[in-house]
């Protein structure tokens, strides 16, 4: 490999954790020192710039942390970042170290605010997707996602006990706030009887319409996962009204909730987390910058930081269709 475009970088990470996210530091550290590139970590993301908050990091600084959930560097969401007086103090502090490029572990908002910083004041950045929505264009999954979808579908099965142990019918939320891919491949993978994400125009006749389908099949207990993002209501409401169309009914909700952004990262993150955290400094030694990497068909792949935000993972119709087909 010809002679790095970068010799020092900065890591942090921010928005919402996400499991692999330590895994993906892990990644980057070693293989700055691997390819004898300084390393800094930054704490509470874009807010540790800002602040000075960097610490030199080597192959000892991270070690036995591929396992944890969250990360090691704390996350933060940062207001100050999204004034211009605030990017400049954190320009300032990357010069003062002798950062010229940066890796940030993100969502959307870690991307958008990266992107912005490179433009502004010319330091290069490259993302790598942390977050359990799966809702970022130019990765297959993003890091989490797969440890998310394995929490929900253990808890759904979990509640699935109880609802046929008592023929009740569950009402059970989980995480996607714009995107619906845990609740569509929860769902699924629980036998869910309906699902219910924002990609998809659900209406309360048609949830009506399972149901009765459902009662003459001779089905006693059910399940109905809702995307947190659902547009048709909350999940209250919908558990509601289905009790004043079906007053025999004995309907709970349960609402996963946070539960789904923590643990031991699945083996599927641990090796993606550690794919595009290498990946992401070989882009930076090629002089790659403003790009995000990410894993398409098992290859690794470079895309713009303002396509990855702008676009998104399509919801497989495919699944949608099979979940209807299966549920009955």
């Amino acid at each position: 490999m010809k002679e790095s475009a970068v010799k020092k970088i900065a890591v942090l990470t921010s928005g919402g954790d996400s499991p692999g996210m330590n895994a993906a530091l892990r990644a980057v550290v070693r293989t700055a020192n691997y390819y004898n590139i300084e390393c800094y970590g930054v704490r509470e993301g874009y807010n540790g710039l800002i602040n000075n908050d960097f610490l030199k990091m080597g192959p000892r600084s991270v070690k036995n942390i591929i396992n944890q959930g969250g990360t090691i560097l704390k996350s933060a969401r940062s207001a100050e970042f999204r004034t211009k007086e605030g990017r400049q103090k954190a320009y300032e502090n990357c010069v003062k170290h002798g950062v010229d490029a940066l890796v940030c572990i993100g969502g959307d908002g870690t991307f958008t605010g990266a992107k912005i910083f490179n433009e502004e004041f010319g330091i290069k950045v490259i993302g790598v997707p942390g977050t359990i929505d799966n809702d970022i264009f130019g990765t297959d999954n993003t890091i989490g996602y797969d440890t998310a979808l394995n929490t929900a579908m253990e808890a759904i099965d979990k509640i699935r006990d109880t609802a046929t142990s008592h023929n009740r019918v569950f009402f059970v939320e989980v995480m996607g706030r714009d995107a619906g891919f845990i609740a569509l491949n929860s769902g699924l993978a629980t036998g869910a009887l309906d699902i219910l994400i924002p990609e998809k125009k659900d209406s309360m006749d048609e949830l009506f319409t399972t149901f009765r389908n459902a009662e003459k099949t001779g089905k006693a207990s059910s399940i109905v996962v809702v995307a947190e993002g659902e547009k048709l209501a909350n999940i209250y409401q919908l558990a509601e009204q289905t009790q004043k169309e079906f007053p025999d009914y004995d309907i709970r909700v349960a609402i996963l909730g946070h539960i789904q952004r923590g643990g031991s990262p699945s083996c599927a993150d641990r090796v993606l987390a550690s794919r595009l955290g290498y990946g992401a400094v070989i882009g930076l030694m090629e002089g790659k910058t403003n790009v995000m990497a990410g894993m398409r068909s098992n290859d690794m792949v470079y895309t713009p930081i303002e396509e990855a935000i702008k676009k998104h993972n399509e919801i497989n119709k495919d699944l949608l269709l099979i979940s209807e087909i299966l549920a009955i």
